[in-house]
């Protein structure tokens, strides 16, 4: 027998060796399989310190989206938190100081949610012309109070502009002032400025720019608390492009009594503003 072996072809013999390899390397495989398999049930019942972290992060990504989802409202504690006045949506926040106290103070655009203003304009699109209000909360340490509230001051962002585009809306806070401004693309632009004062946002401040395109035709500028106008004219004819233009200043006083107060404002688009005399 022992001679027999070794009579046996050298190939044969090799590829004995080989199928026991395959063989040992093969049940070598299926056990590792088998044991990774298992670790991968475990795993998935017992989450170890690397997919727990994971988990947990995930968790905290979902909760901070669901913090920040939340609606705001006006008479909260928590200056992140406030509840809206029944019948109206958050359009926009705008945060930044404005008491010199240096913490956040809170500017909410609001906007109404009456069904019935959802109409159907000329263009055959259903448009929503519910009006915009404003809601003012200055914070107080780790407290929100509402200093200012004006439902619906501001009218659609959907009106019909007629030929051109309605003007558009926009609200700013810029060195302790609130700003709201109307640009009107090539037809300019016209804004407001508000200051805090006597527990309201008093009008401080109004200018204007009156384009044709690029060109300035004639630009105002009012100050409410000097009482001051100045009306800046072009008087080049010929102008044909943007820095070509010659101005003409016009200053004049002008007669008021009180400061409009944001609080009081009926309606922006009937504010006659520029015709002060």
């Amino acid at each position: 027998m022992h001679a027999t072996f070794y009579t046996q072809p050298l190939w044969v013999i090799r590829m004995k060796k080989l199928k026991q390899y395959i063989l040992i390397i093969g049940f070598a495989i299926w056990n590792l399989c088998m044991i990774s398999c298992k670790n991968s049930t475990n795993s998935n019942n017992y989450p170890n310190d690397r997919t727990q972290s994971k988990i947990s992060i995930k968790t905290s990504q979902t909760v901070a989206e669901s913090i920040k989802q939340k609606s705001f409202s006006k008479d909260s504690i928590n200056k992140t938190d406030f509840n809206l006045p029944k019948g109206y949506t958050l359009f926009e926040k705008i945060q930044g100081d404005l008491n010199g106290d240096d913490l956040d103070d809170y500017v909410l655009i609001i906007k109404g949610t009456d069904k019935k203003k959802i109409v159907v304009n000329r263009f055959d699109k259903k448009v929503d012309r519910n009006r915009r209000g404003v809601l003012v909360y200055l914070t107080n340490k780790d407290k929100t109070i509402l200093s200012t509230e004006n439902l619906n001051c501001f009218s659609s962002e959907n009106e019909d502009g007629g030929v051109y585009f309605p003007p558009e809306l926009s609200i700013d806070i810029k060195n302790g002032k609130l700003y709201v401004h109307y640009g009107h693309g090539r037809y300019g632009y016209w804004k407001y400025t508000f200051r805090y004062q006597s527990s309201d946002f008093a009008l401080i401040g109004y200018d204007s720019s009156e384009n044709y395109g690029p060109i300035i035709n004639r630009e105002t500028s009012i100050n409410f608390l000097t009482k001051k106008k100045l009306i800046r004219e072009n008087v080049n004819q010929n102008t044909e492009e943007s820095g070509d233009e010659i101005f003409e200043d016009n200053w004049t006083d002008i007669d008021i009594k009180d400061l409009y107060r944001l609080s009081e404002i009926k309606d922006f688009d009937e504010l006659e503003i520029n015709r002060e005399n």
